[in-house]
């Protein structure tokens, strides 16, 4: 029986990722959950680890058979001592059967079958997890019914059937706090002719509503096979209760036997229940793999049973209703009427009897050979050196190279499972690699502690991938896997890749010659927060969450060394045309006016600070624009009020101890600032109160002939510029004893406070601020199950582009999708092609510039009109002549040498120019690169 913490508080530092997919409210119902699961093979193993780790009250497991050489295929808690134990011990279970919600899993071999059964009715608190939506209003009719019209800035997102309450609108406030009401796209809410007339502003805002919905239906994930696994699953109940045993692995007999069981089975049902005609070969299929055990498939299963629990738990998601089925027989041979031996699947008494029995003995020789690239260590990067270690890769002449810069902490371990409290702050790398060893000791994993970038290319050069099988990727930033992705298309190696967000996950797979690469597309560029809106015009939590970490990083840096004379600094701002000034006054500022020399120091800049950024700027802000002009000062493009539509009237703050929020503000900047200068800080309030109190606030009078921007257009015409420093606080999230959280949440709530924007607690804070991403375990699982699954077919050698599988899921809806992998657009040439030239002649000596052109001539017909590596042009058809005449006899290694000005490492073996080519008609043609090799 495993046991997570107490039912009063949730842990955020461990579970913040979840908390992030989940709520609080849901973590809190969970947290209070007891959960029994019966079976401890690899998929009640999977489920396990995956509810354990979500934080639920109590798991009670419950198996009565013993560990057998097949279960050591996926269940990666078990070790070869463990042969003929009990698999869990019989524990009592811990709540009454009354009303108990019921969710059945199921694999065998390449087929997955999942139940759930959660009464005739079920309340759902949110069915899809997505944040809850809000929009300014431009205008509301008075009409039956009201018709609601939402700025342009962008589409509000709400669907028909929604539920929305109203705050800050003028003139109709019989709809502020109006009790949730549901609405139709486009714009109709209730019936407005009896209130009073809108004048003008007002948010709109998503209410999520608690749904009762009937569960009885039944869902399948594809299409054209559920009915007739439906027969299959009961078909294989009927065969082991018949036998006392599964069908033989690959046994005609047998699965000819099961057919008949399947097709007396269906006759006897009625119905939609009843398939008209059965699709014996899927049936046959089902019964040669069907005592199989594949610990990819348990990891799929296993993460969409595990949310089905969560969801069970907690009323949140919508579960699935109420049968799922999945194969992935496109992991079998390409050839249709191929067909293994059952003495190819036999038992060997080995860790792999279970992946044996569906693939072969010598599908296992040929995983254990392969040499793997692993880039990240996290969630991700666990679950799949997990099951690498279940399935046996590199477990012989192989390799499997991860790196990993990154050191554990506390928040990881709700869902990078190897890691153990007692890792935080070791390398994930190091540690990850331990803890799979354990569960497989043939497994051969090297760790590594590097930054995939050009900055490793020394490390992973030519020769290593040259040696590779493949690259997975289980990154959490888009430049590092663009990188990866190059790295692999260049080297023309497989690639993996994958991610998830809160219960969202996809995969993708990449194959030289017959897929298009990651970055041949890419998700449209994150949306950013206008400039001026941010410095002036804030009218969402967004905005001053944004300002409070601009605010973070623009104040707390490093100042110059002490060396510099202060007096020089001072003389050289007076001279006439000192260039560049603002970086000059910063580094006076630094170590001039602002340089503290005590806490008391520090006390006093703090409250300066706030004076001026939450009362003297929004009086100067109030004196450029007059909220009492708010009908006569008009935009010159749209004649509004200026105080309207996205434009919300800030008002000053006046500063008080007695105010918790501003002493928040107050004690954590004067701590950060007593930080970058190396100040012994303090948390006595009682303190800095004290301190407070002869603190002198200059008085502040409104400058006339200040200009204020009210767009980034005019902002950009002004040419301003900002002098920027080395900065030496670097902003994490996840350390709650650094300060950094406590000035972001004070800062942003302050300024939330100056524009009437409601503000939001530390939680929600972080998840904005850090631009953290949620993560949840089951997810994870599930994407890592179906990486593994094409992992299977690349090491086959698969060259058909139907048996690849890109994937889309999310748990929260639930929702599947799986496609094709997308052709690598072709014209003439694919990105898979280049150019092969081999620099070194029959002769020992190397091409010169004059022999590379000819080549090019001679062999592709093709005439070079500029030559270029990276950014260095090596050759242009506009060069002077004397130039030109230099290059043409020098060798191409010694011309690179001498325009880039960098020596050539040894480790490069080839290199990569770009061309452009006219054919023999003079045409401009579009020409793959070269690579050109060297050694």
């Amino acid at each position: 029986m495993a046991k997570n913490g107490n039912d009063a508080e949730i842990d955020e530092g461990l579970y913040s990722r979840q908390l992030y997919v989940l709520g609080h409210d849901a973590m809190k119902r969970m947290q209070n959950s007891n959960v029994l699961i019966s079976g401890m093979r690899g998929l009640g193993v999977e489920i396990a680890k995956n509810v354990i780790l979500g934080g639920v009250k109590s798991v009670t497991v419950h198996d009565q058979g013993v560990a057998e050489w097949r279960d050591l295929s996926s269940q990666f808690y078990l070790r070869e001592e463990d042969l003929g134990k009990n698999r869990a011990e019989v524990s009592q279970i811990l709540v009454p059967f009354k009303g108990i919600k019921l969710i059945i899993a199921d694999t065998r071999g390449l087929f997955g079958q999942l139940f759930c059964d959660f009464g005739e009715e079920m309340i759902v608190y949110d069915t899809n997890g997505e944040q809850p939506l809000s929009a300014m209003i431009s205008m509301i009719t008075k009409d039956n019914p009201g018709v609601v019209t939402c700025l342009d800035e962008a589409r509000h997102g709400f669907e028909s059937g929604d539920y929305v309450t109203f705050t800050e609108i003028q003139g109709m406030t019989e709809l502020n706090g109006c009790q949730p009401v549901e609405i139709k796209v486009l714009g109709n809410i209730c019936d407005t002719t009896g209130f009073t007339d809108y004048v003008r502003g007002g948010i709109v805002s998503q209410v999520k509503i608690p749904k009762k919905i009937k569960v009885l239906m039944t869902d399948f994930a594809k299409f054209d096979r559920p009915a007739h696994l439906h027969v299959g699953f009961q078909a294989i109940h009927a065969f082991q209760k018949k036998h006392s045993h599964l069908p033989t692995p690959w046994s005609q007999a047998d699965g000819d036997e099961f057919v008949a069981l399947a097709k007396e089975l269906n006759s006897s049902l009625t119905g939609s229940a009843k398939v008209e005609e059965l699709d014996e070969a899927l049936l046959k299929k089902l019964a040669y793999v069907s005592a199989g055990d594949l610990a990819p498939i348990n990891a799929f299963i296993g993460g969409l049973a595990a949310q089905e629990v969560m969801k069970a738990c907690t009323g949140k998601f919508m579960p699935i209703t109420q049968w799922l089925y999945f194969d992935s027989l496109e992991c079998l041979s390409e050839e249709g009427d191929f067909m293994l031996t059952e003495e190819e699947c036999a038992p060997r008494n080995c860790r792999y009897d279970g992946q044996i029995a569906v693939f072969g003995k010598n599908m296992q020789e040929t995983l254990a050979k392969q040499r793997y690239f692993l880039v990240g260590a996290g969630a991700i990067g666990c679950e799949l050196m997990k099951n690498f270690a279940m399935i046996g890769l590199a477990a012989g002449e192989g390799e499997v190279i991860v790196t990993d810069m990154d050191t554990i902490e506390k928040s990881n371990l709700n869902r990078q499972f190897l890691f153990r409290p007692s890792d935080v702050t070791k390398m994930k790398s190091d540690t990850a690699a331990m803890a799979v060893k354990q569960m497989n000791p043939s497994m051969k994993i090297t760790p590594h502690q590097n930054r995939v970038g050009p900055d490793t290319e020394r490390v992973y050069d030519d020769d290593f991938f040259e040696s590779l099988d493949g690259v997975t990727n289980a990154l959490d930033n888009v430049d590092a896997r663009m990188y990866m992705d190059r790295r692999c298309v260049y080297y023309r190696k497989p690639l993996l890749e994958s991610g998830t967000l809160g219960t969202k996950g996809n995969v993708q797979v990449v194959i030289p010659f017959l897929t298009e690469s990651y970055s041949s597309s890419q998700d449209p560029p994150e949306k950013s927060i206008p400039i001026c809106t941010l410095k002036n015009f804030p009218n969402a939590i967004e905005h001053t969450l944004q300002w409070a970490r601009d605010e973070f990083e623009g104040l707390f840096k490093q100042p110059p060394e002490n060396s510099i004379d202060p007096k020089f600094m001072e003389r050289t701002l007076k001279l006439p045309g000192a260039q560049p000034v603002e970086v000059l006054e910063a580094v006076y500022k630094s170590l001039v006016t602002d340089c503290p020399h005590s806490w008391a120091d520090c006390v006093a800049w703090a409250r300066n600070h706030w004076q001026c950024q939450y009362n003297n700027n929004i009086r100067q802000l109030l004196h450029n624009f007059p909220p009492d002009q708010v009908h006569t000062v008009l935009t010159a493009d749209s004649g509004a009020p200026f105080w309207s539509g996205p434009k919300r009237c800030p008002h000053p703050l006046e500063f008080s101890t007695s105010n918790e929020l501003h002493m928040d503000y107050v004690v954590a900047a004067a701590n950060l600032f007593a930080q970058t200068y190396g100040v012994q800080g303090s948390t006595d309030r009682a303190g800095v109160i004290k301190i407070l109190q002869d603190v002198k606030v200059p008085v502040f009078t409104p400058r006339s002939g200040v200009k204020i921007h009210v767009s980034d257009q005019e902002l950009q015409n002004s040419h301003a510029s900002v002098g920027k420093m080395e900065k030496m606080l670097k902003l994490r999230f996840d350390d709650d004893t650094n300060f950094h959280m406590d000035f972001i949440v004070a800062s942003s709530n302050l300024r939330a406070e100056n524009y009437d924007i409601p503000p939001t607690d530390r939680h929600k804070s972080k998840l904005i601020a850090g631009k953290i991403i949620p993560a949840i375990a089951t997810t994870t699982a599930a994407v890592v199950g179906l990486v593994c699954l094409e992992l299977f077919k690349i090491i086959q050698g698969h060259k058909k582009l139907e048996s690849y599988k890109n994937g889309f899921m999310n748990l929260a809806l639930p929702f599947f999708g799986f496609s094709e992998p997308i052709a690598a657009p072709k014209h003439k040439w694919t990105l898979w092609d280049r150019f092969e030239v081999t620099g070194l002649q029959p002769s020992g000596e190397e091409m010169t510039l004059r022999q590379f052109l000819d080549h090019f001539k001679n062999e592709h017909k093709l005439e070079i009109t500029m030559l270029s590596q990276g950014v260095s042009m090596l050759y242009s058809f506009f060069m002077p002549a004397a130039k030109l005449k230099e290059r043409l006899d020098l060798p191409m290694t010694e011309i690179v040498t001498k325009v880039s000005k960098k020596k050539l490492g040894k480790h490069v073996k080839a290199l990569v120019f770009e061309l452009c080519c006219n054919d023999l008609s003079d045409e401009d043609v579009e020409v793959p690169y070269v690579r050109y090799t060297i050694r």
